[in-house]
């Protein structure tokens, strides 16, 4: 099944509870603000897309894309 905004954000919560992170101190290491760590763990699905990438690489989770050009 494709991703969806829920599913990426409950993977990013996952993750930083699984390295001991804060939201806060994800924030702070990712350049981003608290409020949009907190919204993007919610599954907001109107969060910037360049922002959700950093945050992705700043925890170590790597995004790996395929389709029709792929094969």
């Amino acid at each position: 099944t494709p991703p969806t905004s829920q599913s990426i954000g409950d993977f990013v919560k996952k993750t930083r509870k699984s390295l001991n992170i804060t939201q806060k101190d994800l924030a702070l290491i990712s350049g981003t603000g608290l409020r949009f760590i907190i919204e993007l763990e919610q599954g907001k699905p109107t969060c910037q897309l360049g922002k959700v990438l950093t945050v992705l690489q700043t925890l170590g989770i790597a995004v790996h894309l395929s389709g029709p050009l792929s094969k």
